[in-house]
């Protein structure tokens, strides 16, 4: 059989609803590679908060971080390094509007160091994993360099009014996701960038096509990367747009539903 490359998102899709890598699906990835094929994770979450996974699953391949804001590879710092951040004058501008929207918080990372713009305990413990360096205080006048990614926290029924106005302002500069239940939060990154770019560059660099890629995830951020790669994969939580454009709907990540699709597409 080709070589396939295997593009596994975190939240919702590897891992189960108690942030776990099931037995079963850890062995069929074992399995995968050991037949020759190449596994990697594309997420939203920065790498101090995946690396866990990608050790526990022995990969040696580069991982797309911040939904292709940050890619690189871990274990070969030849491979090169792409960090593609926001512009700080766009930071602002966006911190200045959103004080005329109810909202809970804004978050701005920079790579490992995270920047609140409200002190808010709950949502740290978020941020916490890694261990990185945290500054509170209104972002206009802490943050000082471009970050690579943005966070709005809202009100749930903020949300849509928020996306509306970042879709009609800042549309040429930003791009913006939805995390999903229960925290109602805005994800931003420079505008076009998503996780197909990174898995682009990864796949690229490992002579894999794209018709040999698999990819599964459960949320708005997993849209591009579904559709480029030869196999979108939705898991059965997925939300309705991503099932929509997917290739193929497997079981939930609390049923094994990467494991079950890859035993059956790749014979392991």
């Amino acid at each position: 059989m080709k070589q396939h490359l295997i593009v596994l998102d975190l939240d919702g899709t590897l891992l189960t609803d108690q942030k776990v890598i099931s037995e079963k699906t850890k062995t069929t990835l074992g399995k995968a590679l050991d037949a020759g094929h190449q596994v990697m994770i594309a997420t939203g979450r920065p790498f101090r908060s995946s690396e866990v996974y990608y050790k526990e699953l022995g990969l040696n391949t580069p991982i797309v971080n911040f939904n292709g804001a940050f890619v690189h590879h871990p274990t070969d710092s030849d491979w090169g390094t792409h960090h593609t951040p926001i512009s700080l004058d766009v930071v602002h501008e966006v911190v200045e509007s959103m004080h005329e929207f109810d909202f809970y918080n804004i978050v701005a990372e920079v790579l490992d160091d995270v920047y609140v713009h409200y002190h808010d305990e709950k949502l740290m413990d978020i941020f916490r994993f890694g261990d990185p360096s945290i500054t509170t205080g209104d972002l206009r006048n802490y943050l000082k360099v471009d970050p690579t990614s943005m966070l709005i926290h809202a009100p749930v029924e903020k949300v849509q009014l928020i996306h509306e106005h970042l879709s009609s302002v800042h549309a040429e500069v930003i791009d913006h996701r939805r995390w999903g239940a229960p925290w109602h939060v805005i994800e931003i990154v420079k505008s076009g960038l998503s996780k197909a770019v990174g898995i682009d560059r990864v796949s690229k660099s490992l002579g894999i096509p794209k018709e040999n890629i698999i990819a599964f995830g459960d949320e708005d951020n997993d849209l591009e990367m579904l559709e480029y790669a030869g196999l979108g994969v939705a898991m059965g939580n997925a939300i309705e747009p991503l099932k929509n454009i997917a290739n193929e709907i497997t079981l939930t990540n609390n049923e094994d539903g990467i494991a079950e699709l890859l035993i059956d597409r790749l014979k392991l």
